[in-house]
C-alpha cells in the first residue's frame, strides 16, 4: 500500500508542478499586458490636449486593443488557477493518504512541495496586484487631467460668452 501511495504522491506532485508552471506563466503574461496598458494610458495622458480628434481616436483604438488583450490574459490565468487549485487539493489528499498508510516521507515531501508552490504563486500574484495598482493610478491620472482640461475649456467658453454679452 505504501508503494501505491508513493506513486500517487509522485503523480500528484508532477501534476502540481506542471499546473504551477503554467499558472505562473499565465499570471506573468497577464502582468505584462497590464503594464503595457498602463504605459499606453500614461502616454495618452501626456498627449492630452495635444492631439486632434482623429489622432485621439487612433490612440483609443490601441488602448482598446491592449485592454482586450489584458482581459483575455486575465481569463486565461483564472481558468488555469482553477486547475491549479484542483492540483493542490489532489496533492493534499495524496499527502494525507500517504500519512494514513505510514508513508511518512512521501507525505512530508508532498506537503513541502505544496507549501513551495503556494509561495511561488503568491509571489507572482503580488506582482500582478502591483501592476493592477499602477494601472488604476494611471487611469485616475488620465481622468484627473481630462477633467482639469475640460474645466479649463469650460472656463474659456464662459469667459468668451461673458465678453460677447458686453
Amino acid at each position: 500500500m505504501r508503494r501505491a501511495v508513493s506513486l500517487v504522491t509522485d503523480s500528484t506532485s508532477t501534476f502540481l508542478s506542471q499546473t504551477t508552471y503554467a499558472l505562473i506563466e499565465a499570471i506573468t503574461e497577464y502582468t505584462k499586458a497590464v503594464y503595457t496598458l498602463t504605459s499606453l494610458y500614461r502616454q495618452y495622458t501626456s498627449l492630452l490636449g495635444k492631439m486632434n480628434s482623429e489622432e485621439e481616436d487612433e490612440v483609443w483604438q490601441v488602448i482598446i486593443g491592449a485592454r482586450a488583450e489584458m482581459t483575455s490574459k486575465h481569463q486565461e490565468y483564472l481558468k488555469l488557477e482553477t486547475t491549479w487549485m484542483t492540483a493542490v487539493g489532489l496533492s493534499e489528499m495524496a499527502a494525507e493518504a500517504a500519512y494514513q498508510t505510514g508513508a511518512d516521507q512521501a507525505s512530508i515531501t508532498t506537503r513541502n512541495h505544496i507549501q513551495l508552490v503556494k509561495l511561488q504563486v503568491e509571489e507572482v500574484h503580488q506582482l500582478s496586484r502591483k501592476a493592477e495598482t499602477k494601472l488604476a493610478e494611471a487611469q485616475i491620472e488620465e481622468l484627473r487631467q481630462k477633467t482639469q482640461e475640460e474645466g479649463e475649456e469650460r472656463a474659456e467658453s464662459e469667459q468668451e460668452a461673458y465678453l460677447r454679452e458686453d
